[in-house]
């Protein structure tokens, strides 16, 4: 997957605000794409290993953003908000942020890594071992040259 730098605007679901993807600019960003109408069990797993995976970064967790790219025009549940507090729930339908990932028929199947001057840098596999995804993670923090 070549580097690509992500820029465009989505509307954050949780306060109804718009989110640039300058504003994450610092942050590594874990972030999915799915539907908010269908998000099934796959999609929810996907927001718990973001979730558990940034958790384990202990102090380093600060650094870390989970991005929700929502590719329609749905909501997610209360429910799934709640117990993903903390993830930024993005309106991406209309925006052009969707066309920075993959292809269409694709983008559904990862979770992807923006690093902190907002390049992706690389997607987990489809499906991903949550362990092995948090040391790598880990690892990157470690080596980042990045000032936080």
């Amino acid at each position: 997957m070549p580097i690509v730098k992500v820029t465009g605007k989505g509307t954050n679901l949780t306060d109804n605000t718009i989110l640039r993807m300058k504003d994450l600019h610092g942050k590594w960003v874990l972030v999915p794409v799915d539907s908010a109408e269908r998000c099934d069990e796959f999609c929810k797993q996907k927001l718990y290993f973001m979730r558990q995976v940034r958790l384990v970064q202990g102090k380093e967790k600060h650094r870390i953003e989970r991005l929700w790219l929502i590719n329609d025009n749905g909501k997610p549940s209360d429910e799934l908000m709640t117990e993903y507090d903390g993830t930024y729930f993005v309106s991406a339908k209309e925006s052009e942020i969707l066309s920075f990932i993959d292809t269409h028929e694709t983008q559904t199947r990862h979770i992807y890594l923006i690093d902190p001057i907002g390049n992706i840098m690389m997607r987990f596999p489809e499906n991903v071992d949550a362990t092995k995804m948090g040391r790598d993670l880990k690892r990157l923090l470690h080596v980042s040259q990045i000032e936080h």
